[in-house]
């Protein structure tokens, strides 16, 4: 079952450190970016993840084709992708060895939370990490540097 509790929901953003973003823009209009910006306001760090524009910089992070390509632990992969094309991305998660999947306002796919979940992955769906911060009051990020 996808994590729905607040206590859950508030202990995975509070433990992830370094997040992909699937579906990372370029543009500051899209919601990607501004989530992005958020994110990264708030401490994490955050690895755009998009073939369209890879090799660019968004935010001062350079933008990656696929997860598989970052060669670092991923903590989680915020996903922003159609439903129907989340899957992908949340094979790609497991493949990956990221610790938990999010899937965006509008994003739900119930066979990709299964098996995220089955491989031992935390899935959250249907939500937004840009306002579940600041609802459930999660405290920055302190880098451990």
């Amino acid at each position: 079952m996808p994590l729905t509790a607040d206590a859950d929901i508030a202990a995975l953003l509070a433990e992830t450190r370094t997040i992909a973003l699937v579906g990372a823009s370029d543009r500051p209009n899209r919601p990607s970016h501004g989530v992005m910006a958020m994110l990264q306001g708030h401490g994490y760090r955050v690895i755009p993840v998009n073939p369209q524009i890879t090799g660019d910089h968004v935010l001062g992070e350079y933008v990656w084709r696929e997860l598989s390509q970052i060669g670092e632990p991923i903590d989680m992969v915020d996903i922003f992708r159609r439903s129907e094309a989340a899957g992908e991305a949340v094979d790609e998660a497991i493949t990956a060895g990221a610790k938990s999947v999010w899937m965006q306002i509008g994003v739900v796919n119930e066979a990709a939370a299964a098996r995220a979940e089955a491989a031992g992955l935390k899935v959250v769906m249907n939500r937004c990490p840009a306002i579940e911060i600041p609802r459930l009051r999660v405290p920055p990020i302190v880098s451990e540097n």
